[in-house]
């Protein structure tokens, strides 16, 4: 029960009030008259945003290591026609698979972008000579993180070798957050990087992917939010209507729980085929997640969080 008392007026203090009224009326139309300072609003940030030439753009073709080849484009020119039309001010462009360590088209698609967009590189540590590329790439594009795969069994990182080690190390010195793509059982094996290089910061991908795997495996993901470095994405969250069928609110409430309305960004919605409604559907479908929050906190992880971490202005 509460211990506050209720509030009770004599009828002395109740005249007085009242007679105060008028004047606190006119007070605040004198208030409402001036000028009010604009209330500052935090930009809204997609954190993973896809885009491809197409097959039959010839001046950017696909790696031949690529896993899989897009048919169609997703150009950074529709991009930001669907950025205005949804109201999102900035993005961070994820370099894909099917360009592997060739980042022309990454180069090309921030250079349309301009200040909006920042990008994701993707370079691979077991593989001789491939991030020699890295140093460069940061100095001639805005690029804020590194991404490393490890979901497909036949192209997993160099896991306890020195060679992830030195991935982690120049993400470091180029002031670079590691971006991690994983399933949950491949969770140890970026542990021991992730508290080594404590000031590197560790983006975690998809929630971490909490429906392929074990609830156990996933477990190991969400214990890295004792690590203050981490960050979780909020992105290609599940449809309930696909397998395993099941409602991803509960796993959102609870990840959210653990790292903190300040360490949550969001992402996604935009790839081949997408339109201004779909882009808007997919961010209107996030934030129907994130309602059991004060709307300041939704804000902040729609956006303020991925705008103060990746160096972005107010909104546009």
């Amino acid at each position: 029960m509460s211990n506050m008392r209720p509030l009770r007026f004599s009828r002395r203090r109740l005249l007085a009030m009242l007679a105060l009224a008028p004047m606190v009326q006119t007070r605040n139309r004198l208030k409402a008259d001036q000028p009010q300072p604009l209330i500052a609003r935090s930009p809204v940030v997609d954190a993973h945003i896809h885009c491809f030439a197409g097959k039959k753009d010839e001046r950017f073709p696909y790696h031949p290591r690529a896993p899989y080849r897009p048919e169609n484009a997703a150009t950074p020119q529709h991009l930001l026609q669907c950025m205005d039309e949804v109201g999102i001010d900035y993005g961070i462009i994820v370099h894909p698979e099917p360009y592997q360590d060739d980042h022309r088209y990454l180069e090309y698609c921030l250079e349309v972008g301009r200040k909006r967009l920042k990008g994701t590189c993707l370079f691979f540590a077991d593989r001789p000579g491939s991030l020699a590329g890295l140093s460069s790439l940061v100095k001639k594009c805005p690029v804020v993180a590194i991404r490393v795969h490890a979901y497909a069994p036949d192209r997993l990182p160099p896991f306890g070798k020195p060679e992830l080690r030195d991935l982690w190390r120049m993400a470091s010195e180029n002031g670079l957050a590691v971006q991690i793509h994983l399933e949950p059982r491949y969770a140890p094996g970026f542990e021991p990087m992730i508290k080594e290089f404590a000031k590197t910061k560790v983006i975690i991908d998809h929630l971490g992917r909490p429906f392929q795997g074990t609830p156990e495996e996933h477990e190991r993901v969400v214990r890295w939010s004792d690590m203050p470095n981490t960050v979780l994405k909020l992105s290609a969250v599940p449809e309930e209507t696909k397998y395993p069928h099941r409602s991803p609110g509960p796993v959102i409430k609870r990840l959210v729980a653990a790292f903190g309305t300040d360490r949550v960004i969001y992402g996604g919605g935009f790839g081949q085929g997408a339109t201004p409604s779909g882009y808007r559907q997919t961010l209107d479908r996030v934030r129907s997640f994130l309602d059991f929050l004060p709307k300041e906190d939704q804000s902040e992880i729609v956006g303020g969080n991925a705008a103060r971490l990746f160096g972005f202005g107010p909104r546009r």
